[in-house]
C-alpha cells in the first residue's frame, strides 16, 4: 500500500506520523515485515536516511522490531503515544475517574498480597506525607505508588508509573494547585491500617474517601464552568 508522499518540512516527524497512521489502519499486521526503507523511501519520497531515522523512532516506541538481517516487523499496532496523547487531552474530571478505577482495585490487590517489606515502606511514604505537610504533592505519589507496588503486579505498577505524572499534569493544567482540595492524611493513614489488616473491601472503600474530595472538587468546578 502506497503512503502519502511526505512534505519537506520536519520529514522525520512527518515520516513517523505516516507510518503510526497506516500501522493503526492496519496496513500491516502484527508479525508483517514492512517495505524496505528504499520502497519506503521512494512511496514517501524522501530519502533513506530519513526513513532509517523514523523507523528507529518506531521501533523504540515499541512498534517495530528490527531483525539483523531479515528486515523491519511489526511488534505492535497500538501505539502508547497515541494513549498517552488522549490522557494529556482529557478533562480533569475523566482523569480523576481514571485514577479512581486504578487506585481501588491496586488497594484491594494491595491488601491480598502485602508482605512485610510493603508495609515497612507504606508506612516510611506516610510519615514523609506528614512531616511535609499537605500539599506534599510529591510525598503523596510517593505513598500511591507504594500501595500500587504493594500489589506485586508488574504490569499494574508499570500502568500505573506510565499513567500518575499525566494525571497530575492533566489536573494542574486544567485547574491548577491552588484550586485542589489539601492532601487527606488521615484518609491516607487509614488506607495504610486496612491494606495492613488485608482487607480488600475496606481498602477499596479507604482509596473512595481518599480520592472524595478531589472528586467533588472537580466535579464542582466542571459545573461552574459550563454553565
Amino acid at each position: 500500500m502506497a503512503l502519502r508522499a511526505a512534505g519537506r518540512m520536519s520529514l522525520v516527524d512527518t515520516v513517523v506520523e505516516q507510518l503510526r497512521a497506516q500501522l493503526a489502519d492496519g496496513a500491516w499486521a502484527v508479525g508483517d515485515r514492512i517495505p524496505t526503507e528504499h520502497d519506503l523511501a521512494e512511496q514517501l519520497g524522501v530519502g533513506r536516511n530519513t526513513v532509517r531515522e523514523a523507523v528507529r523512532v518506531l521501533v523504540h516506541a515499541g512498534l517495530l522490531e528490527s531483525r539483523q538481517g531479515n528486515g523491519t516487523f511489526v511488534r505492535s499496532t497500538a501505539d502508547p503515544a497515541a494513549v498517552l496523547r488522549t490522557v494529556r487531552a482529557a478533562g480533569a474530571l475523566d482523569v480523576l475517574e481514571l485514577r479512581m478505577a486504578l487506585e481501588t482495585e491496586a488497594a484491594r490487590l494491595a491488601a491480598e498480597r502485602r508482605d512485610t517489606h510493603d508495609l515497612l515502606r507504606l508506612r516510611a511514604a506516610l510519615s514523609t506525607l506528614h512531616e511535609q505537610g499537605d500539599r506534599a504533592a510529591d510525598a503523596d505519589d510517593a505513598f500511591h505508588r507504594a500501595v500500587v507496588e504493594a500489589t506485586h503486579n508488574a504490569a499494574f505498577s508499570e500502568v500505573y508509573r506510565f499513567f500518575s505524572v499525566q494525571v497530575h499534569e492533566s489536573l494542574v493544567a486544567s485547574l491548577g494547585d491552588h484550586e485542589m482540595p489539601p492532601i487527606h492524611l488521615d484518609a491516607h493513614a487509614a488506607l495504610v491500617v486496612t491494606i495492613e489488616q488485608r482487607d480488600p473491601d475496606a481498602a477499596d472503600a479507604a482509596v473512595r474517601e481518599l480520592l472524595r474530595a478531589p472528586m467533588e472538587t472537580v466535579r464542582a468546578i466542571v459545573h461552574r464552568r459550563h454553565r
